[in-house]
């Protein structure tokens, strides 16, 4: 079973910002494979299903993004799950521009505040990674005003774009082409 967690804040206030990217590649993907996203458990919402033959838990952890490791956690423990073949965390990175994404098997939270909750309570930096870009701020910005914020929507159809691209990466990850992922959307769709 693999655990696809994405990463974001609850409640209608922060839907679709920047930093609610990883939700919306939970929803994507529970649309895609009709997987119900309406049971509450491991202080998230989540629901079970069958992506490309192997079985899924699909997270979105409600403890707001800096304290995702204590869902996320609850969820590799029921599940006696092996971080780092069990487990992919999708969520936004300003340090990439709307419609890019980078994958990795394994890395530092780098400044993420949600990915280094989610390091401490696993224990380990070993765990399957997508970044989707969410973009930089602008001088004089506000970072938090920033991440909290919605795109323009010049930028919405590449994120979009960036959003399908990110579950495309799904498919192949859990069905052990983590490489293949890499090699198919590691690519910069739009220069930094």
């Amino acid at each position: 079973m693999y655990l696809i967690a994405g990463l974001g804040n609850p409640t209608k206030k922060y839907e679709h910002t920047r930093h609610n990217l990883g939700f919306d590649v939970i929803d994507l993907l529970a649309d895609q494979y009709n997987i119900s996203m309406s049971t509450k458990r491991f202080k998230g919402i989540c629901g079970a299903g069958v992506i490309e033959g192997s079985k899924v838990l699909l997270l979105k952890p409600q403890t707001f993004m800096n304290l995702s490791g204590i869902s996320i956690r609850e969820a590799v423990d029921f599940y006696k799950l092996e971080p780092a073949r069990d487990v992919i965390v999708i969520y936004d990175d300003i340090d990439l521009a709307p419609g890019n994404l980078r994958i990795r098997k394994k890395g530092s939270a780098g400044g993420h505040n949600g990915m280094k909750d989610i390091v401490a309570h696993l224990g380990t930096q070993e765990f399957a990674r997508i970044r989707v870009g969410a973009g930089a701020k602008t001088e004089g910005q506000d970072l938090i005003g920033h991440v909290l914020g919605r795109f323009p929507k010049e930028e919405r159809a590449l994120v979009e774009e960036a959003m399908g691209h990110a579950a495309g990466a799904v498919r192949l990850m859990v069905q052990g082409e983590t490489d293949a992922a890499m090699n198919e959307y590691n690519k910069k769709v739009v220069k930094e």
